[in-house]
């Protein structure tokens, strides 16, 4: 039961990061493209990668990798945003940006973790 509180504590911090990190990021971007939500996946990604290095390679113990993978990581993440603004960019007309949103997000989100897992990795 201790676990699942800190899950759940835990993604309620990442669901505040991503409140903040998104504003900020957003704030500071102009145009179509989702920047916030793109910063937001590719952070989580990459914090998921260096947990995940921390325990395939040194042992981290199930609960971290629950706590902050599924906890923070998962409040953070936004793969369900990512979706909808991917649909609703496409259906004003913006094809080619939700294209371009949809492979950058993928594509920089697995790089992020690769280079998470390789900086825990060394």
């Amino acid at each position: 039961m201790a676990v699942a509180l800190a899950v759940g504590f835990a993604g309620a911090a990442g669901a505040l990061a991503r409140y903040l990190l998104d504003g900020a990021v957003q704030d500071r971007t102009s145009g179509l493209f989702p920047f916030g939500t793109f910063t937001v996946n590719v952070v989580g990604s990459f914090v998921l990668g260096l947990v995940a290095g921390i325990v395939l390679r040194h042992g981290g113990s199930g609960t971290l990798e629950a706590i902050v993978g599924s906890g923070f990581c998962g409040g953070l993440t936004t793969w369900s945003t990512a979706s909808w603004e991917t649909v609703r960019l496409a259906a004003e007309g913006s094809v080619a940006t939700a294209v371009r949103f949809t492979l950058a997000n993928l594509a920089a989100s697995l790089a992020a973790a690769a280079v998470g897992l390789l900086v825990v990795w060394g």
